[in-house]
């Protein structure tokens, strides 16, 4: 999908309107309209403040990544000693036995949350 095109399906996909991200922004109408229909594209700048609108990292926009959590959401402590980007980078370095080993807890925590607290 083009960079326009994608877009123009995040921002109706958040139920905003051409104004209110021209507003944001502080561009015309035309210029966002321009931008979804790949006339032109935004410069770093605007990129970074359209990441921050949609509360996305610029890879998301980009199309590098399906991640569409913020900067913002990786650096949120989880503690005192860590964030989410911690326990992603760890998760990047474990080797295949560890792998298997996170990916039986991964389900465990999952079914865990799942089920209701009895009263």
């Amino acid at each position: 999908m083009e960079f326009g095109e994608f877009l123009a399906k995040l921002r109706k996909e958040r139920g905003y309107y051409q104004k209110e991200v021209a507003a944001y922004l502080n561009v015309t109408v035309a210029t966002i309209s321009n931008y979804e229909k790949n006339v032109h594209a935004p410069d770093l700048d605007t990129l970074v403040k359209l990441a921050d609108f949609y509360d996305v990292s610029t890879d998301y926009l980009l199309q590098r990544t399906r991640f569409k959590s913020s900067i913002r959401s990786l650096n949120k402590r989880l503690s005192a000693d860590y964030t989410v980007s911690d326990i992603v980078n760890t998760t990047l370095e474990l080797d295949r036995r560890n792998i298997c080993a996170l990916l039986d807890y991964y389900e465990l925590l999952r079914l865990r949350n799942s089920i209701q607290p009895m009263k």
